[in-house]
């Protein structure tokens, strides 16, 4: 078995769950709320990337910008319309909603189209590198440099943007921050818009690389992305991008070495270890509140 093809098998699904818990971790840092119809904008956007490319016959970039601009629309309509208004609600409430949005994401999609798996169609180029011995799809190598250049550009638009220095006021103190004269229901919008962006661009980036999506494909990398931003400390930015990037080469080296059956489990074994000896992930810290 070649240990480097498998290093970057893993790294390119790794950065698929990253994008996504990317979101997952910054809207509860803003708001302490688990989205899970994090996953379905995730769907969503490998199917605006889908039609894009077939219906519209664009490149994998155009169709990769498309599904991120209506992915951030999509992102903020449901902040506005479901969570706006479970703000001081109980957080159970807005758990309850955000899985109901799921449902409602899922089952309207079906609804208008059905539940068959579409093929996504070959738009990267398919040919081998041959890196110190082992032979390396280009296709893996394009997913992890745009993957990159997108989670550098967050950070740049959280540590350099006047929208992301909202964002982390935000974050540290909501009702301390309106004092300051900032714009909280725009910040948290601006967070949901930023994110759901980010699971577009996954949603496309896995449709290239398995070639294969249907309305439920956002439930499994879902719970894996929050799974990954669980394990880097749900709420911290660099955390999701390095729980995203352990998750994927784990399950890549589960498989390689025989045990694909147990790939999936192996996600939630680490969910469970996680939560029993390190609860606030790799980088988060213990916060005690008052109950």
């Amino acid at each position: 078995m070649d240990w480097l093809q498998q290093l970057i098998n893993g790294i390119s699904l790794g950065s698929i769950y990253a994008l996504i818990a990317l979101g997952y971790t910054m809207v509860y840092g803003i708001i302490k709320l688990i989205n899970f119809a994090h996953g379905d904008v995730f769907m969503l956007g490998a199917f605006i990337g889908f039609f894009a490319i077939t219906r519209w016959e664009m490149g994998f970039i155009p169709a990769l910008i498309i599904a991120m601009v209506v992915c951030s629309i999509i992102g903020m309509i449901i902040e506005r319309v479901a969570y706006k208004r479970l703000r001081n609600a109980t957080r159970i409430a807005a758990l309850t909603t955000a899985i109901g949005v799921s449902f409602l994401i899922e089952y309207t999609m079906i609804f208008f189209r059905g539940a068959t798996p579409e093929a996504y169609p070959q738009v990267l180029p398919q040919t081998n590198i041959n890196i110190l011995g082992a032979n390396i799809n280009s296709q893996t190598i394009f997913i992890l440099v745009v993957t990159i250049i997108l989670m550098i550009l967050l950070q740049f638009i959280v540590h350099k943007t006047k929208i992301g220095k909202a964002m982390r006021a935000v974050s540290h103190d909501a009702d301390a921050a309106r004092l300051m004269g900032i714009n909280v229901d725009n910040t948290i919008s601006a967070t949901f818009a930023i994110g759901s962006a980010l699971a577009g661009a996954a949603g496309v980036i896995f449709g290239s690389y398995y070639t294969r999506i249907d309305p439920l494909m956002g439930v499994l990398p879902g719970l894996k992305a929050f799974i990954a931003a669980v394990l880097g400390g749900i709420g911290s930015i660099p955390g999701a991008m390095v729980g995203g990037f352990i998750l994927g080469i784990i399950e890549t080296v589960v498989s390689a070495v025989g045990y694909s059956l147990w790939r999936d489990a192996a996600a939630f074994i680490i969910l469970i270890l996680i939560l029993i000896l390190r609860p606030a992930g790799i980088f988060g810290k213990n916060i005690r509140e008052k109950v």
